[in-house]
């Protein structure tokens, strides 16, 4: 399924065209959508297709289509500190894209069939945090793998307040998933029709990750690097007054001296004749070298805008902290 929209050049283009299309409809949805670079869940000889509205599929990797991903989100209604369970979890790039609106105080497992998909989530995972400067920007629930057959999850396990399955659910089963879920809560799957009698093979109970108490020394990291980002918050609005970015530059309107053409009329003849100022070659000529400079002038900064500064990791890495200590602030990450 997918190809409802067009597709992108980049991944902000591409949430450009689901926003466009009212596939992302919510601030919320669009920042993880954001902040998740499709591509990096992709093996590097597909990633020219990465932006596309379609799913992928390479041996047992698989990512549904952008359109599939953002109508799930949507439906799923999330909101930080809720607990978040996905059935075939696969690469991952759902259940982060959901940690990024679940925050530190969240629940996010998944459920996923086959292990050599597991740890690929998991490198996936790894690159995000240690790579991604949108992380700094959140505060992050990171999720947990299992591998199982999200039909064989012990009895014993947990409730959550959403429930993702990506895979279609015989009508038989249907129950099943709702036990799963917590009174008041969401569970979005597609629901086939047709029973499917396909043998999973050796029965083996899904024993799902118990949830976690974060540590005091975690708790700490989370509300010093919250403090951090409300003074950061704090000092942009103070430097930018209310708050609004610079205003932008406008180009000056240049004037070009073109030559005059005089027309005479005659009788029934027609006399064209030009009449010009000595000096209008020259001015022209000054002219067209003014507008090649100028052009010159803007046009790296319009291809070539500045990198975004990561304001949260600058500005740890200023504190008179044990270089130990700014790192584990930072979750030790490369960028």
């Amino acid at each position: 399924m997918g190809g409802a929209v067009s597709a992108g050049e980049d991944n902000d283009e591409l949430i450009d065209n689901l926003k466009e299309a009212q596939y992302i409809r919510t601030e919320l949805v669009e920042q993880a959508f954001r902040a998740i670079d499709r591509a990096d869940y992709y093996l590097e000889e597909f990633k020219d297709n990465a932006y596309k509205d379609l799913a992928w599929k390479h041996g047992n990797i698989h990512l549904s289509a952008p359109c599939i991903y953002s109508e799930v989100m949507e439906a799923l209604d999330l909101q930080p500190g809720l607990s978040f369970l996905n059935l075939g979890s696969g690469t991952g790039y759902l259940s982060s894209m959901v940690g990024l609106i679940l925050g530190p105080f969240g629940v996010n497992h998944g459920v996923e069939l086959h292990s050599d998909v597991i740890e690929y989530a998991k490198q996936k995972l790894d690159f995000f945090i240690k790579t991604s400067d949108s992380f700094d920007k959140f505060e992050f629930c990171e999720p947990s793998f299992v591998t199982g057959n999200c039909l064989e999850i012990s009895p014993d396990c947990t409730q959550y307040d959403r429930v993702y399955c990506g895979a279609g659910v015989q009508k038989e089963h249907e129950d099943y998933m709702k036990n799963l879920l917590k009174v008041g809560g969401i569970l979005v799957m597609p629901l086939e029709e047709k029973p499917n009698h396909a043998d999973s093979g050796k029965s083996r109970l899904v024993h799902l990750p118990p949830v976690a108490v974060r540590s005091l020394q975690d708790l700490a990291r989370i509300a010093i690097r919250g403090t951090i980002k409300k003074i950061i918050h704090q000092e942009t609005m103070n430097k930018n007054g209310n708050g609004l970015k610079n205003p932008p530059r406008f180009k000056r309107r240049r004037v070009r001296r073109r030559r005059m053409e005089t027309i005479v009329f005659l009788d029934k003849e027609v006399f064209a004749s030009r009449i010009s100022n000595p000096s209008d070659d020259n001015n022209n000529s000054e002219d067209i070298e003014d507008e090649r400079q100028e052009e010159e002038e803007t046009k790296p900064s319009e291809l070539k805008p500045d990198p975004p500064v990561n304001f949260l990791r600058e500005k740890v890495l200023s504190l008179p902290l044990p270089d130990p200590l700014k790192y584990y602030l930072l979750y030790y990450r490369e960028k």
